[in-house]
C-alpha cells in the first residue's frame, strides 16, 4: 500500500473520533505553548536588561568598596555589597587621585549613598539618596526627563537641591510638575531641580533613586567614606589600560581587598548568565507538559488499538502487512503531536505578543524549533509501543475479538 494511502487511512481514523483526537492533542498544545511563552518571557527580560545595562555606558568603571565576587551576586551578592559599603575605605582623595593621575580616565564621580524618606504633603516615599558631583550626568549617562542638573557651585556649598528618579517623582507628585517644589528629605527641605529618565536595572536603575550634591550627602548622612566611585575611560577600547591604571593608583593607598573594579561588561556577563539559566529552567519546567502530553498520546493510541482489534484483524486477513499496520498507527500518533505542536506554536506566539504589552517578551526561533521538534519526537517515541502492539496482533485472534 502506498504511503499516501496509509496517511489518508490514518487521517480518516482520527477524524472518526474528533473529540478524542483534540483532547489527545491538548497535552502537546499546552506543552508547546508553555515552552514558547515562558522562554519568550525569559529571553525578553534578558534582552531588556542587556539593553538597559549597555545604555548606562560601555566605558564606565565602577569602583566598589571591599572585595566582591560577581559569581555570588545571585545569592549573597546583595548582602556583600551592603556590608562592603558600611565598611568602605574609599575616600574622596582616591577619586581625586584617579582624576589627576590617570592617563586613560577622563572623568571621575565619587558617590555617597544612604536611605532617605521623602515627603510631599501627605505622600511619603522611601528611596536611596545618592550624593554625586555635578559631572555625574556625563559619566554615568543619566539624561533628564525634566528640569536641570545641579551645578558645581551647588555642590561646593552643599546646597539642598534634589533630582528625583522617575518613580519617586510619580509617587510623590502624580501628574503634577515637581520642578521647583519643596520636598522633605530626611527632615530637611530640598528644592526639586530635575527628574531623571528611567535608565538601567537593579543597582544601576535610577527610577527609585534621588540624586543630591556630594557635599550635601556627606553632611546629611554624616559619612566621609565613598559608597562607590564611577570612572569614565577615555574610550571603550582603552578599558583594560584604564583598569590597570586605576588598580595601580588605588593600591598606592589601599590594599587589594579594599576595593573591586567592575565594568559594565562583567556585570552584563553575570546578569546574562543568570538569566540564561533562568530561561533554560523555565523552558525545562514547561517541557514536562510535553512529556505528559506524550504519555497521553500513548495511552489513547493503546486504547485505540484495543477498540480496533477486529479492524486490524480484517485488514491483515485482506493482506495488510505488519509494517503497514505499524506505519499507520505511528502516522496517527505523529499527526496528533504535530497538529498539537502547530496549534501550540500559534497560541504561544499570540500569548507572547499579548504579554509584550505589559512585560518584556520576545519569541525566540530556537524555542519554537525546539518545542516543535520535541513534539514531533514525542509523537514518534510514544507512538511506537501502540503501533508495535497493533502490528503484532494475530489476524485470526483479532477477528475473534469481541
Amino acid at each position: 500500500m502506498p504511503l499516501t494511502q496509509i496517511i489518508k487511512v490514518a487521517i480518516q481514523a482520527l477524524r472518526t473520533n474528533k473529540t478524542r483526537s483534540l483532547l489527545t492533542m491538548l497535552g502537546v498544545i499546552i506543552g508547546v505553548s508553555s515552552v514558547i511563552l515562558l522562554v519568550s518571557v525569559g529571553s525578553g527580560l534578558q534582552k531588556y536588561i542587556t539593553d538597559q545595562l549597555e545604555g548606562v555606558g560601555s566605558n564606565l568603571l565602577i569602583i566598589m568598596p571591599g572585595k566582591l565576587d560577581l559569581k555570588t551576586m545571585g545569592s549573597s551578592g546583595g548582602k556583600d555589597i551592603a556590608s562592603s559599603m558600611l565598611n568602605s575605605k574609599l575616600e574622596l582623595k582616591d577619586a581625586q587621585n584617579l582624576q589627576s593621575g590617570s592617563e586613560y580616565i577622563k572623568a571621575v564621580v565619587p558617590g555617597v549613598a544612604g536611605q532617605a524618606i521623602l515627603k510631599y504633603n501627605e505622600q511619603k516615599v522611601s528611596s536611596e539618596a545618592v550624593g554625586l558631583t555635578a559631572n555625574f550626568s556625563d559619566v554615568v549617562n543619566s539624561p533628564l526627563a525634566a528640569g536641570d542638573y545641579f551645578t558645581d557651585g551647588d555642590d561646593k556649598i552643599g546646597k539642598k537641591v534634589v533630582i528625583l528618579g522617575s518613580d519617586v517623582a510619580k509617587n510623590l507628585f502624580g501628574f503634577d510638575d515637581p520642578i521647583g517644589q519643596k520636598v522633605v528629605l530626611s527632615d530637611e527641605r530640598f528644592t526639586v531641580v530635575g527628574v531623571l529618565k528611567n535608565k538601567g536595572v537593579g543597582s544601576t536603575s535610577t527610577s527609585d533613586q534621588v540624586v543630591i550634591p556630594l557635599t550635601t550627602a556627606e553632611r546629611l548622612f554624616n559619612q566621609t567614606k565613598m559608597s562607590a566611585i564611577y570612572a569614565q575611560a577615555t574610550s571603550s577600547d582603552k578599558m583594560d589600560l584604564a583598569i590597570s591604571e586605576a588598580q595601580m593608583i588605588l593600591e598606592n593607598r589601599l590594599q587589594p581587598d579594599d576595593f573591586t573594579i567592575l565594568t559594565q561588561k562583567e556585570i552584563l556577563s553575570t546578569v546574562s548568565s543568570i538569566l540564561g539559566v533562568l530561561t533554560a529552567a523555565l523552558g525545562g519546567i514547561a517541557a514536562i507538559s510535553l512529556l505528559v502530553g506524550g504519555i497521553g498520546i500513548m495511552n489513547i493510541m493503546l486504547v485505540s488499538v484495543t477498540e480496533r482489534t477486529r479492524e486490524i484483524g480484517l485488514r491483515k486477513a485482506l493482506g495488510a502487512t505488519p509494517n503497514i499496520i505499524l506505519t499507520q498507527f505511528l502516522i496517527e500518533s505523529v499527526i496528533l503531536s504535530v497538529g498539537g505542536g502547530l496549534i501550540g506554536i500559534l497560541i504561544g506566539g499570540a500569548g507572547s505578543l499579548a504579554l509584550s504589552k505589559a512585560i518584556p517578551s520576545a519569541v525566540t526561533p530556537w524555542s519554537v524549533l525546539l518545542a516543535f521538534g520535541v513534539s514531533v519526537g514525542v509523537g514518534i517515541v510514544f507512538g511506537v509501543m501502540p503501533a508495535r502492539r497493533a502490528a503484532k496482533l494475530n489476524p485470526i485472534e483479532a477477528l475473534r475479538y469481541e
